[in-house]
């Protein structure tokens, strides 16, 4: 299925070092024809990292896509009833994210954005990165996983040795993963190794 045309939402949270992998694939959304929505957290929008000076990087984000950031609560909550988005992906999804969607929580711009697009009965994407996916996290991303139009990007540990509980989703499959989405099924397979870190044995 092809997203030209579409509305999408990008949903971004702070998991900071993969702010660029997300502005790649925002930037493979524009170049495919979508039109991408941008919406950021709190901590996305304020915090600066050793990988991005918050406001440039939204700067930079509303450049690419054309359009003003959602920043507030309230301006995310209109998404539903206006209809503003096809397909809402957060990408990147914090664990902190992952917990608060989960119980249903709605206190930042990135988890009303969710609520308000998911009462529309839409397919709502999730790309983690977090360093508890194996961890207290791990029943979240199951309970979320069993959840009615709710889809994953295929993911896996990105650091097996060093951080045995952290899983980060492969960013380079979103517009696969929100294709087949929009058709109501889950891109397979969801654990997908990183070949940088599992090579092919000769």
């Amino acid at each position: 299925m092809s997203i030209k045309g579409l509305k999408v939402g990008i949903v971004l949270t702070g998991s900071f070092c993969t702010f660029a992998k997300a502005k790649s694939a925002i930037r493979e959304l524009v170049e495919a024809g979508a039109d991408v929505l941008p919406v950021f957290s709190y901590h996305a929008q304020s915090i600066d990292s050793r990988f991005c000076k918050a406001k440039e990087y939204v700067k930079e984000i509303e450049a690419l896509t054309g359009n003003s950031a959602i920043l507030t609560i309230e301006d995310a909550e209109p998404i539903g009833p206006l209809q503003l988005t096809d397909v809402l992906a957060i990408a990147p999804c914090t664990g902190n994210t992952l917990a608060k969607l989960n119980l249903g929580i709605t206190d930042t711009p990135a988890l009303m954005a969710a609520k308000a697009h998911m009462r529309t009965g839409k397919p709502l994407v999730i790309s983690i990165s977090t360093n508890d996916a194996l961890g207290l996290c791990f029943k979240n991303i199951g309970s979320l996983m069993s959840s009615k139009d709710i889809y994953f990007v295929p993911f896996g540990q990105d650091n097996p040795e060093k951080k045995p509980k952290s899983m980060v989703a492969h960013m380079e499959l979103l517009i696969p993963t929100i294709e087949a989405a929009l058709l109501g099924k889950q891109i397979q397979p969801i654990l997908k190794d990183d070949p940088n870190i599992f090579p092919a044995k000769e």
